[in-house]
């Protein structure tokens, strides 16, 4: 089968993008796999559709490595935002993408007709337990003990359409993270497994990041990530409500503002880095 794709990234997060309003996909969960080899297909961290919607000025599906479909991605979105207003799909300053997560509002930046960056409305962090979800009650997880592979974590819990555990630690780069990235993954208080972030804390308006992301592993970058991190900041002191926190991850930067109100808006910049033609029929 012959697909038109499309590589983007958005901070390093990289994924094939398909347009669907031009072309189907019958079997998404098996072609995210053979796509983003990066040995043996185009590579990257996924694969994603871009969909007509009927709610929407598109919807976006994306894909994980091991096939399986993930609730939402903020550098995908990103990316979609851009193709949709490149391509002439939506060309307007505010776009609609529906996601599993809901649906999401873009608010493109552009000069002379030309895509800059976006900033997406990425909705309430979700801090109850239940609906993250976890395997525990209350109505938090803020700052709670948490065993894994025998060592105890402060974590804190987030949902921003996807789960993710926040750890604060002393330095970044020295993290195992392929080591105890699977171990935090598979952790029995998140029975949909879970993405977990690395957080150092520079100041109240810079953070350093690594992301352990469920189904793909280590990324260059986590948008929903990069604001659940922000909004555990907020929560345990380390920034402060309603003020950008410059996220530096290994990819790039990501500015994140967590509202009193509970919403977090996300700014960053999407890059196209080639379009062609693969015959997955030539593939091994």
């Amino acid at each position: 089968m012959k697909y038109e794709f499309t590589k983007m990234h958005g901070a390093g997060n990289d994924y094939v993008y398909i347009n669907c309003f031009e072309q189907d996909v019958a079997d998404p969960e098996k072609l995210s796999i053979v796509l983003s080899d990066r040995h043996k297909g185009i590579g990257g961290d996924g694969l994603v559709l871009i969909c007509p919607s009927d709610k929407a000025d598109a919807k976006m599906r994306m894909f994980n490595l091991d096939g399986s479909e993930g609730n939402m991605c903020g550098n995908a979105i990103r990316c979609v935002a851009k193709y949709v207003y490149d391509n002439d799909i939506a060309r307007k300053d505010r776009l609609t993408i529906e996601t599993r997560s809901g649906i999401k509002t873009i608010d493109i930046k552009a000069k002379d007709n030309k895509f800059i960056s976006a900033c997406v409305d990425m909705g309430k962090a979700i801090l109850e337990p239940a609906k993250i979800p976890m395997s525990c009650g209350g109505e938090s997880f803020i700052s709670q003990p948490m065993t894994v592979d025998g060592k105890e974590y402060l974590a804190t819990a987030v949902s921003m359409g996807n789960p993710h555990c926040v750890i604060f630690v002393d330095d970044v780069d020295s993290l195992e993270l392929e080591k105890i990235g699977p171990k935090f993954e598979n952790h029995p208080l998140f029975p949909d497994r879970v993405n977990t972030e690395f957080i150092k804390v520079t100041d109240k308006n810079n953070i350093q990041m690594r992301v352990w992301e469920r189904g793909s592993g280590e990324t260059l970058a986590c948008g929903t990530g990069s604001c659940a991190a922000v909004a555990a900041c907020v929560l345990n002191g380390y920034a402060d409500y309603d003020t950008p926190v410059n996220v530096h991850l290994r990819g790039g930067v990501l500015t994140d503002t967590y509202y009193k109100n509970g919403t977090v808006i996300m700014e960053g910049t999407a890059t196209k880095v080639f379009s062609g033609i693969i015959d997955t029929n030539d593939i091994d």
